[in-house]
Order: structure tokens, then C-alpha cells, then sequence
């Protein structure tokens, strides 16, 4: 997913009293640097516009035409400035584009030996104007680490990599279709959700009544050849360990209807009621299929967990990693800044190198041990940790939600399901603002470092409110 090439749009401003060198060379660098990094660019022609700058309003028309020829496949703009730029060239062609993508916006630094006529750039004070006229306009962008930077440079490179991940998740989410299949579990107020507000900002829920899902199922044979099928494709993904033959059937049948549901609706994640009507009407637990769902980019969260899933599907876009749906659920001994994740489980086979299909013992007690195997079992060694939650505020007809970054470990933890203990600094304060903000006991985690891109996609982009917990 990480490798997929993206197509950029690129501005590059100029100003007729520059040096036309400046504009030309920056052409031929940044197409090279798109090289580099698997970037498709889309831009002018050195023939369509003076050396295939912006600069006149017959320039913007040109360039905004361009984009919107190929508006289906632009993910984000990059606006280059080797020199001042002209900011109404930049303004305008994005507002006549108008194709509501992340901005990013480049300049170049001057270098000392090279402020004379012929080679002085000013574009440290052009990039200030150029924000100036999209604040005006309403256009939403985003900015380099340093103010100025060559696009050779590793640090703008990085910078790049980082918008390239702002722009596949504002894209994505702007059209996910999110499977609830199920009712959520009647004592989990918590999991409630909007589905008004979702679909306000382009996220369509697809709900599907549970007993539907079972129905079809229950109808299914061990000798029909997709589920022999999936039964070796589960036994390929995670050791059986102790699970009966029977319950590997029962799984085997409901990821066959689960796949065929996922395919129908296109869906891009799923949510499931995994307990207890499944256990006790059913006789397994749902947690390997939605595992092997998340290890392929399809996240699935668990107890109907809507907004959980979509939290599973942005840290993913973010990272190009898969993500997984944690309690926040212990304390570890007497250490204010850790805790240990927990869930009983279903996490993407990534956070579980020791990974075991078992059961569920704390859900065994009500429903039967016996009814609750397809549960995971394995712990998540040291690893880096962005960790979030999205939720909808009714109350208020908002989206919001928080991220942060931290570190897995590898402190001993002996219990069972799958489980992980997470170093955050200020944990403490992290609870706090989890507890009077009213958000979920569900956390999503995912392998990377990416809660600033994160805060840039869903706060500057989306619009909502964002808290990134900088410890």
C-alpha cells in the first residue's frame, strides 16, 4: 500500500523580473526527485507556459485545467517556489482547479554567495505571500519543516513522504464504506456513534443484520470447496494450537460469508458484533477472520466498534501498515507512564509473531469456552506505537478525535488474548483528557511514528478536532 505510486500536481510559481533559470531548474529537479520517489507528477509543459511556470491568470487557466483533466487520479498539489513567485498566479489556479486536495508549498532558500541579480531567489519572503493569498482565498495547505528547503534536500524528502501519507488519508476517507454487521452489544453504550455525522463528511456506514451473516453460514458444508479453501488459508495464516476441527469448520464457513459480504458492498472495513450472539447461537469467535481482514488492509474492529474501525482505517492510510482495536486496560504495576492493551483478540497478525488460534477464557465464562475458539492468542514484542481514537460528539454534531506516539515494550506481561504494554509519556494526562472528553475505552494502535501527519489530515483537511498528545 506504502508503494503505491500517487499522482502530484505541481505549481511553479515565478515572477517576470527573476531569473528564468531559477524556474527551469527547479523543473527539471523536482521532476527527478518525483523519480526517485515513485511520485507520478502532472504538470505544464515548458511549451504550454513560460518555461511551464505560473504566473499570469491565462498561466492559472492553463494549470488549472491541466488538474482537472486529471482530477480523478490527483491525491494533493505541491506549489514550488525558486523564486518570489507570483501568489496570485498560485491562488488562482487552485481556486479555478478547485479540487479541495492537501497543498504543500515549497520555496527555495537563497544561498549567500549568490545574492546578486542573476541568481537571488527571495523566496523565503514570496512563500509568506503565497499563504497570505490561500488563507484569503480559503484554500487549506500544509508547510515544510524549515520554511525553505531544495527539493534535494532529505529533510524536504521527508517532508514529502509525510504529505504523501496527509493526502492518502484525506482520500481515502472521503469515500470509505464501513460494514456494521450486527447490533453493537447491548452493554456497550460506549460504541455508540452518528452515523449522520459520518456520512456528513463522506463516510458511509452499510449496516447487515447479524443473523443474516450465520444464516448463510449454517448452509455451508465442510466439504464445499470454498470452505476447504479457507480452512487451509487459516490454517496457512495461524497455528490451530488446541482448536477442535469442528470449530476450525465453523470459522472456515463465516470468513467465506464474511468475504463474499465485504466483496458485494465494496467495502473498505468492517465492524462485527463478536459477542454473544455469535458465541451462543453459533458456537465460535469471529476474532481470526477479522485478523486476517486487517492483516490485508481490510480493518475490522470488533463489537460493532463503527468509529473504531474508521480510527483502524486512517492510522493504516497514515502508515501503510496495518492497524488493531485495544482496550485501554490495565495498569502496568506501579509505572504512571505504562499500560497494558488487551483485547481477546483479534489483532492483524503483525503485532503477533507468536500468533495461536485459542479461545477466550473471560468470555467463555458466560458463553462456554468450548463456543468461544477462533480467538487469538499472542503477545507484541517492542515495536514504535501511534495510537488514536475518532469518534463523533453528538452532543455537539462534531467529529473528533486524539493521537499520540509512543513506544510497545517488551516488560513481562504473563496473561493471555492478544496484549501489548505501551510506554506513553504523561499517560496520566492522556487519561485525563480521554476521561473528560468522553471518549471510547477502544484505542486503536498501529506500528509507526505518524501522529503529526495524523493531526495534518484530519484536523487541517477534514476539519475536525483533533487533540495530538505530545507527552
Amino acid at each position: 500500500m506504502s508503494k503505491q505510486a500517487l499522482s502530484i500536481g505541481i505549481i511553479i510559481g515565478n515572477r517576470d523580473f527573476f531569473p528564468d533559470s531559477l524556474v527551469e531548474k527547479a523543473r527539471t529537479e523536482i521532476i527527478d526527485v518525483f523519480a526517485k520517489m515513485n511520485i507520478k507528477p502532472i504538470l505544464l509543459e515548458t511549451s504550454d507556459t513560460k518555461l511551464g511556470g505560473v504566473e499570469t491568470y491565462k498561466d492559472s487557466q492553463k494549470c488549472a485545467e491541466l488538474f482537472k483533466k486529471h482530477s480523478e487520479e490527483l491525491s494533493g498539489i505541491l506549489v514550488l517556489l525558486p523564486n518570489f513567485g507570483d501568489e496570485r498566479g498560485v491562488a488562482d489556479t487552485l481556486k479555478l482547479a478547485n479540487l479541495n486536495v492537501p497543498v504543500l508549498i515549497q520555496a527555495y532558500p537563497d544561498e549567500l554567495s549568490k545574492m546578486n541579480v542573476v541568481n537571488r531567489r527571495d523566496s523565503w519572503c514570496g512563500k509568506i505571500s503565497v499563504c497570505n493569498n490561500l488563507y484569503q482565498y480559503g484554500i487549506k495547505y500544509s508547510l515544510t519543516s524549515n520554511h525553505v528547503s531544495f527539493p534535494t534536500d532529505a529533510e524536504f524528502q521527508k517532508d514529502l513522504l509525510d504529505f504523501l501519507a496527509v493526502c492518502r488519508v484525506v482520500k481515502g476517507l472521503k469515500n470509505i464504506r464501513i460494514g456494521a454487521i450486527g447490533a453493537r452489544p447491548g452493554a456497550f453504550n460506549t460504541v455508540r456513534f452518528s452515523e449522520k455525522i459520518l456520512q456528513r463528511n463522506g463516510i458511509t456506514v452499510v449496516t447487515a443484520d447479524l443473523s443474516e451473516i450465520l444464516g448463510k453460514a449454517e448452509k455451508l458444508t465442510k466439504d464445499d470447496a470454498s470452505v476447504k479453501q479457507h480452512i487451509e488459508a487459516i490454517n496457512a495464516y495461524a497455528p490451530k494450537g488446541k482448536t477442535p476441527d469442528a470449530a476450525m469448520i465453523q470459522m472456515a464457513k463465516l470468513d467465506v460469508v464474511l468475504k463474499e459480504y465485504v466483496e458485494e458492498y465494496q467495502l473498505d472495513a468492517t465492524a462485527i458484533q463478536c459477542w454473544t450472539s455469535l458465541q451462543q447461537n453459533y458456537g465460535c469467535n469471529v476474532c481470526t477472520s477479522m485478523s486476517i481482514m486487517s492483516e490485508n488492509m481490510l480493518p475490522s474492529a470488533c463489537e460493532v466498534d463503527v468509529t473504531g474501525t474508521l480510527s483502524m482505517y486512517a492510522m493504516q492510510l497514515a502508515s501503510g501498515s496495518p492497524s488493531a482495536l485495544v482496550d485501554w486496560n490495565n495498569n502496568y504495576a506501579n509505572d504512571p507512564e505504562k499500560c497494558v492493551l488487551f483485547h481477546c483478540g483479534n489483532w492483524a497478525k503483525s503485532f503477533l509473531p507468536d500468533i495461536e488460534i485459542s479461545n477466550a477464557p473471560i468470555l467463555g465464562t458466560s458463553v462456554g469456552v468450548e463456543n468461544t475458539y477462533g480467538a487469538l492468542d499472542g503477545r507484541t514484542p517492542a515495536m514504535p506505537l501511534t495510537y488514536g481514537r475518532i469518534s463523533t460528539d453528538d452532543p455537539k454534531g462534531i467529529i473528533k478525535a486524539y493521537f499520540g506516539e509512543g513506544e510497545l515494550t517488551d516488560d513481562p506481561l504473563n496473561t493471555f488474548g492478544n496484549r501489548a504494554v505501551a510506554k506513553i509519556n504523561n499517560l496520566q494526562g492522556l487519561m485525563n483528557h480521554v476521561c473528560r472528553n468522553g471518549f471510547e475505552h477502544h484505542v486503536v494502535m498501529n506500528a509507526s511514528k505518524t501522529g503529526a501527519i495524523l493531526e495534518e489530515a484530519l484536523g487541517n483537511y477534514m476539519g475536525w478536532e483533533i487533540y495530538n498528545h505530545k507527552g
